[in-house]
């Protein structure tokens, strides 16, 4: 493609070009939340699909999100480089992964361009860091003082775990082991290859540890947005993979997921929760995004259909698995990008009862723009209820046109407090009661 001042500005605009186009007299829509969400029949956009994000601006000055009501907020740390998921130690130490979407091969089409140079101007990829940071409040104030480079030179780190005298990370294309214990600083002993995964496409690579720490599980997601480049190329993806620590042998624990990122143990039902990023190009609001226990075995329907086995006409179809596909517990509202996600106990935030902290990255796929905060849900009988709750918001500009910050990653600190990443704003923000 050629490149000149004048196309890089016309590849930049095809974003707002797109959502003129897409939505011209569609009008506003609510958004779709709840366990029973009313979702619009599906418009499928094409092969120009509607492209609209923000320009990331970042925080100046005492400027921060705003929080609850009842709630405040401080920045833990600043200047990271694209912090992304955190991992708290039993010394109360912060890991950061830092790293950050690869711009990837040449563009093949206008709108190859297009999405590069918003995701860039986003800053949603480029030059990853390819670090974890370990971040020490020594004295308590709710600041971390010390900053460590405790990692290098891993490829695009996203998840991880500390368990016993091991630390695992998720990269895009492997799970790692390295020896440590808490209180150290560096590691320099190469990491051990538990896991091998295919990089690309949607690369961040989350883990949990099981209850009686025997097992990980590793959430995989799509290389393409409806298995555009066909089946075989998403084996062994869009699904949280089981990886016994014991044997090494790792198994699809449960399939059908877009792409998973957040997972998070609920203690009454004793199950996995995860948040899931939904296909796009089919409206502002179809499907949603959505939160939803995982079970074992099961098939949560991507590519073949959505929601209550809503079929996609784009995908070539196979309706013995759109009749296995389970139903989401939970919608989110379309294209939020829920990536963050950590369960709150009763009294975790004053006025929050117990549920989940949701970190939403904030949608491209649609015309007025949605996520963009750190959002709750509550449970009840283990199980969630009621509408989203705003924890922090106004990460966005009021018009729309620049980003704060976007949230990722959530978790809850040593003291109580609520952690989560702003990877625009390059921030670590502490939530507690005012």
């Amino acid at each position: 493609m050629p490149s000149n001042p004048l196309f890089a500005r016309f590849v930049a605009l095809v974003g707002g070009v797109a959502v003129a186009v897409r939505h011209s007299g569609d009008g506003p829509r609510p958004p779709v939340f709840g366990t029973k969400p009313s979702i619009p029949a599906p418009k499928p956009q094409g092969k120009i699909p509607t492209l609209k994000m923000p320009t990331a601006k970042g925080w100046e000055g005492n400027h921060k999100p705003t929080a609850a009501a009842g709630l405040k907020v401080n920045a833990f740390a600043k200047g990271l480089l694209h912090p992304r998921n955190m991992h708290v130690l039993s010394n109360g130490d912060v890991l950061v992964a830092e790293s950050m979407g690869e711009s990837g091969g040449a563009p093949k089409t206008i709108f190859d361009h297009a999405m590069r140079a918003t995701l860039e101007r986003a800053h949603a990829s480029g030059e990853s860091a390819n670090r974890v940071s370990l971040l020490r409040d020594a004295d308590g104030d709710g600041v971390a003082e010390e900053r460590h480079t405790l990692i290098e030179n891993v490829r695009q780190p996203f998840g991880i775990v500390n368990l016993g005298d091991t630390l695992y990370v998720g990269a895009s294309d492997a799970v790692y082991a390295y020896p440590f214990a808490p209180g150290t600083t560096k590691i320099t002993t190469p990491g051990k290859k538990l896991m091998s995964m295919k990089a690309g496409g949607h690369w961040t690579r989350n883990l949990i540890a099981s209850e009686d720490g025997t097992k990980l599980y590793v959430a995989v997601g799509s290389l393409t947005n409806i298995a555009d480049q066909g089946m075989d190329a998403e084996i062994d993806r869009a699904c949280i993979h089981e990886l016994d620590l014991a044997t090494g042998q790792s198994r699809v624990y449960a399939s059908g997921l877009r792409n998973p990122v957040g997972m998070a143990w609920e203690p009454e039902g004793g199950l996995l929760w995860t948040v899931v990023n939904e296909r796009d190009g089919l409206g502002d609001e179809t499907p949603p995004d959505y939160l939803t226990s995982v079970r074992d075995g099961a098939f949560y329907g991507w590519p073949y259909c959505y929601w209550d086995r809503i079929v996609d006409d784009r995908v070539p179809q196979d309706p013995a698995m759109v009749a296995s596909a389970l139903q989401p517990d939970y919608a989110l509202g379309g294209h939020t990008a829920s990536l963050g996600l950590c369960w709150l106990p009763e009294g975790t935030l004053p006025g929050f009862p117990a549920g989940m902290a949701i970190g939403q990255h904030g949608s491209w796929n649609r015309s007025k723009l949605s996520g963009y905060k750190l959002t709750f849900v509550a449970f009840e009988n283990g199980k969630p209820v009621g509408m989203p709750r705003d924890i922090l918001s106004d990460f966005l500009s009021p018009d729309e046109e620049y980003s704060y910050g976007r949230p990722v990653g959530v978790t809850i600190a040593k003291d109580g407090a609520v952690l989560m990443a702003d990877d625009v704003g390059d921030v670590i923000w502490r939530v507690t009661g005012a």
